[in-house]
């Protein structure tokens, strides 16, 4: 279940005000022949609100995600209008199935601006739902990781060689005397077919990092794994 709540800010305790939307299901995934689903939007907040649905192409490009309109998802309805504890159901229909690996796109649902009252700044919500699209072969996930030197930064840089994304969460490095590193990371992360992404390490200014390799904990669809990863470049 994903529930994104915004408080507006009041000038007066009674004009105190708050909206929230449920979306359910937060993931889609469409298995190798299906072209159409559903997902279901409710407005858990204390009035009725509105929002717009828009798909996108969903592509990760030098380790940032990468939305581009198409017309390969059709939404129904675009616009809506929810009352307070309603639900509206959005139909969802993918134009051609996936071939060759599997397609990734992203719905975005805003929600739309309250007319303005005196005194009241409203909040207003973004939600990002993922679709993941199988093609009729079997795909898989080739992810590879290794450290980087960028601008005097060190990178954790995973690269999917496969044709099936790969969510990565949880991720742990340590260095050969047992310090741990944190990593400038989201609580989970997806890598997408063909694409790369990269954390950056971060390193304290009191101890610099003189390494050959990391070792890495995380936990992957695949599985959890527990390797070493090697320093391989310099830039």
């Amino acid at each position: 279940m994903c529930v994104l709540t915004a408080v507006s800010l009041v000038l007066a305790p009674s004009t105190a005000k708050a909206q929230a939307l449920t979306v359910l299901p937060v993931n889609i995934f469409l298995s190798p022949g299906q072209n159409a689903t559903s997902l279901a939007v409710t407005n858990s907040g204390q009035s009725e609100t509105a929002v717009q649905i828009r798909a996108y192409a969903w592509n990760e490009n030098d380790g940032s995600d990468q939305l581009v309109d198409t017309d390969e998802v059709l939404l129904s309805p675009p616009l809506a209008k929810i009352p307070m504890g309603g639900t509206q159901v959005v139909r969802i229909i993918l134009r051609h199935p996936a071939k060759r690996q599997e397609m990734t796109y992203r719905i975005l649902i805003d929600q739309i601006p309250p007319p303005g009252e005196p005194g009241v700044v409203h909040l207003v919500l973004r939600l990002s739902i993922p679709i993941f699209a199988m093609p009729p072969s079997r795909c898989n996930a080739d992810v590879n990781f290794h450290i980087d030197r960028d601008a005097g930064q060190f990178y954790l840089v995973a690269t999917n060689g496969g044709t099936l994304h790969e969510a990565i969460r949880d991720m742990e490095l340590t260095m050969n005397d047992d310090r741990k590193l944190k990593l400038d990371a989201l609580t989970l992360s997806y890598i997408l077919p063909g694409a790369t992404r990269r954390w950056r390490i971060i390193v304290p200014d009191s101890e610099p990092l003189q390494f050959d390799s990391l070792r890495l904990k995380a936990h992957m669809n695949a599985g959890t794994i527990d390797r070493q990863v090697s320093f391989v470049a310099v830039r």
